[in-house]
């Protein structure tokens, strides 16, 4: 019975003139014995602060319409259309920053789908300072047991915590990237939880355009590539950054981080590729990165390697060695914090480095390493946070391709520059983003984190205060973490103090002590 209030009042609240074209395409229907099924979806695309696209695909033509509230028990909005069609999509418009939305999808027979898992969260304002967590799943659509296990244990991990985003380090369907391959080895893998309430903002791999050389400007105008099909990419600087004006690459912000999404096997005017430095898609990434400056953090990812000892040899092929030599010093000129790519079956991760471009045997740990720490963050020796200065130099580079299945080594495994690398276990990434701190975590299809590490930027830092005597004094670190204040038991980031005329000096310390801020408050009497 309340269930059936709770409908009742929903179609209250929705216009006269939506409710006419809802009724006379389900009437249609029922004359004409339309009765459409729900094949693919929902998911979710091009995500901004204000706005979420959903889409799904029915095996009929069927209407579209996605009723959605901040309330489940009241989904008061509808957007959509009586128009006739086999692949739905409807934005959703004039939504909140950072607001926690549910919604169903209708067709002609009512509700299509719904259930506890139809809801998003929009992404926040750009700049907002929060908690953000992307999923990063690279060379994922295998419809293997390593897959299934890997979604399993990566949704343990985040629990009841929200998923902001996750994003795919291409050949995200196996093994030619048609549709049916997206829809048995992707869409069917993740459709009961990930798709539905975290955006997906992916790049395409040499299997997204069947593991052929295709241009990716031929692929889109024709048709043949499914992945231009099937996935949405915000070309129009909807979601922040320059407009690149294709699907091929894009950039987006999440609050204070910036991400670019490139394509390293498509090739676009005349045949440039990402390693053409004089290429389209390069002078895109040049005046974006130019524009973006002021982003606390800067997030790259695309397919192809520039280190690699995995199924793939960094020093031999040519796309991944072309890319090292002539693309990623222009990353580093520009202070990009993380690159993240697949390709190789495995797992590798360097240390804090910039400048080594190229074979493997070139690597100098002393030349190349800006610092020698595991950045594990966990109380291990030499394990603290890399820490990213004024100048803003350094890079860390991760290869998480091990999201389907798990390949074999090459002889020299693992790559001199990539020390933290695993091809035993399959897994994914959680990147994790809380204002000035960001950690990495590969999650493995067994459960267990196998690797992480953490940066911060701005900390380690010496404070002096000037105050009247009996003012009150707030004192705050300046890392994000756990906290250890001399003088005092207090372990909050801030605390208050009153001190004394004359000058006071406090410190405060993590329980690693990896990191210390000063704070000198001098107080005078009025």
């Amino acid at each position: 019975m309340k269930r059936k209030l709770v409908y009742l009042l929903l179609i209250l609240a929705i216009p006269i003139s939506v409710l006419a074209q809802t009724t006379t395409a389900r009437r249609d229907a029922n004359r004409y014995g339309y009765r459409p099924d729900l094949i693919r979806g929902p998911y979710l695309q091009v995500a901004t602060p204000n706005s979420m696209m959903v889409r799904w695909r029915t095996n009929e033509l069927d209407v579209g319409f996605v009723r959605y509230g901040t309330n489940p028990e009241q989904l008061d909005q509808l957007a959509g259309n009586s128009s006739r069609t086999k692949e739905h999509i409807v934005t959703l418009t004039g939504l909140k920053p950072l607001t926690k939305y549910y919604y169903m999808i209708e067709g002609f027979k009512d509700t299509l789908q719904y259930d506890k898992n139809n809801h998003f969260t929009t992404l926040p304002k750009v700049g907002e300072i929060n908690k953000y967590r992307i999923g990063v799943f690279g060379d994922c659509g295998t419809s293997s047991t390593n897959q299934i296990n890997t979604r399993i244990e990566f949704e343990k991990y985040l629990g009841d915590d929200p998923l902001t985003a996750w994003i795919l380090l291409g050949d995200n369907a196996y093994s030619f990237g048609t549709d049916a391959e997206y829809q048995a080895n992707f869409f069917n893998s993740y459709k009961d939880n990930l798709l539905k309430k975290a955006p997906v903002f992916p790049a395409p791999g040499n299997h997204d355009y069947r593991d052929e050389p295709y241009a990716a400007e031929i692929a889109q105008r024709s048709g043949e590539v499914a992945y231009y099909q099937v996935f949405n990419m915000p070309t129009k600087g909807e979601a922040g950054g320059v407009p690149s004006h294709t699907p091929s690459f894009y950039s987006y912000d999440i609050g204070n981080v910036h991400f670019l999404s490139l394509d390293s096997h498509g090739s676009e005017d005349r045949g440039s590729r990402l390693f053409d430095t004089t290429g389209r898609q390069v002078k895109w990434v040049i005046e974006d990165l130019e524009k973006n400056k002021n982003k606390d953090w800067i997030v790259v990812y695309w397919h192809h390697p520039p280190y690699s000892m995995g199924s793939h040899n960094s020093d031999t092929e040519t796309q991944m060695v072309k890319i090292r030599e002539n693309f990623i010093k222009i990353l580093e000129r520009y202070g990009v914090d993380l690159v993240l790519c697949g390709h190789s079956h495995s797992y590798e991760r360097s240390k804090l480095m910039q400048g080594h471009y190229g074979k493997e045997n070139t690597f100098s740990e002393d030349k190349h390493l800006l610092s020698k720490s595991s950045g594990a963050y966990n109380g291990t020796a030499n394990s603290c946070p890399y820490i990213k200065d004024a100048s803003n130099k350094g890079t860390v580079y991760v290869l998480s391709g091990s999201a389907g299945r798990v390949d074999h080594k090459q002889v020299t495994f693992p790559h001199d520059a990539m020390p933290f690398s695993d091809v035993t276990v399959g897994g994914a990434c959680m990147l994790e983003v809380e204002g000035n701190r960001l950690d990495l975590k590969w999650i493995t299809s067994t459960g267990e984190i196998k690797d992480q590490f953490t940066m911060m930027k701005d900390v380690n830092k010496k404070v002096v205060i000037n105050a009247e005597k009996g003012e009150t004094v707030t004192l705050k670190a300046s890392y994000i973490g756990n906290y250890k204040w001399s003088g005092t038991n207090k372990t909050t980031q801030s605390i208050d103090v009153k001190p004394g005329l004359g000058v006071t000096k406090y410190t405060v310390i993590d329980p690693q002590n990896c990191l210390q801020d000063e704070f000198e408050v001098n107080v005078v009497k009025k």
